[in-house]
């Protein structure tokens, strides 16, 4: 399976922060998060990984090159401007011409992770449930209590997803289940992708597909997510002694 990681952002909320770096790079526990998202894919034996990037691309290819110091390939999709995060996962397809071969092959889905978020995941449990409900596409999901600045969304009871609504108002703080922004996905969605425009999944891919009646599945995930959004929760999680892998 192959991995796209995005990672193209600044971070404008972390301020000073990420003045000199961009948001993936900030470290815990003397790496970088993302150094830490390609240690926990290649730990699940995904090996493959492509990273978008925008804001100070070199830091991020310099420090990574071709991954070889990790055990993993990478390839880089440089955005001149920001695709959102639909719009850079269409650009590497196009960019690396993989898009075809994917086509040919309906068993063939590939993930998409959130680089500056901290996964304590089993991402098995993300895997096996795609394979089982065969959706096209499956969301991995975990529960929070503040959801404003989430993308949130019901489940019915046959785990298929109803709703998606990005960073919701009051009224329609729906749910509590949000997303964790850990996909996998069937080539098929590349379809409702266009080309070189900047959109969004969870804005505005995932409404349209539900719209459109296609099998979109969450996962409840047991583990942790956190997000690095803030330099007060920055600051938080760098004093705590923060364990980032979970076993396999």
């Amino acid at each position: 399976m192959k991995a796209i990681l995005l990672a193209a952002g600044k971070g404008k909320r972390l301020g000073e922060l990420t003045k000199s770096v961009p948001k993936p790079m900030l470290r815990i526990r003397r790496k970088p998060i993302l150094e830490h998202n390609i240690e926990w894919l290649r730990d699940y034996g995904i090996r493959e990984i492509f990273i978008n990037l925008h804001y100070l691309p070199d830091i991020i290819k310099n420090y990574f090159k071709n991954g070889k110091k990790w055990d993993v390939k990478i390839e880089y999709s440089y955005e001149p401007n920001l695709l959102g995060t639909a719009g850079a996962v269409r650009k590497i397809f196009e960019d690396y011409q993989i898009k075809n071969s994917c086509n040919e092959n309906k068993d063939n889905p590939f993930l998409v992770v959130y680089g500056d978020n901290l996964y304590e995941f089993n991402l098995s449990e993300l895997i096996s449930s795609h394979e089982k409900r065969k959706g096209i596409a499956t969301i991995g999901l975990h529960e929070k209590e503040t959801v404003d600045q989430s993308g949130i969304v019901l489940l019915n009871d046959k785990n298929r997803i109803t709703k998606f609504i990005e960073k919701p108002n009051a009224h329609e703080m729906i749910s509590h289940l949000v997303n964790t922004g850990l996909y996998i996905l069937e080539p098929q969605v590349l379809e409702y992708i266009p080309s070189n425009k900047s959109i969004d999944f969870g804005k505005d891919i995932f409404p349209i597909m539900i719209q459109k009646n296609e099998k979109i599945t969450g996962v409840i995930l047991k583990g942790k997510l956190t997000a690095v959004d803030t330099p007060a929760l920055y600051k938080e999680i760098r004093n705590n002694q923060y364990k980032v892998k979970i076993s396999n």
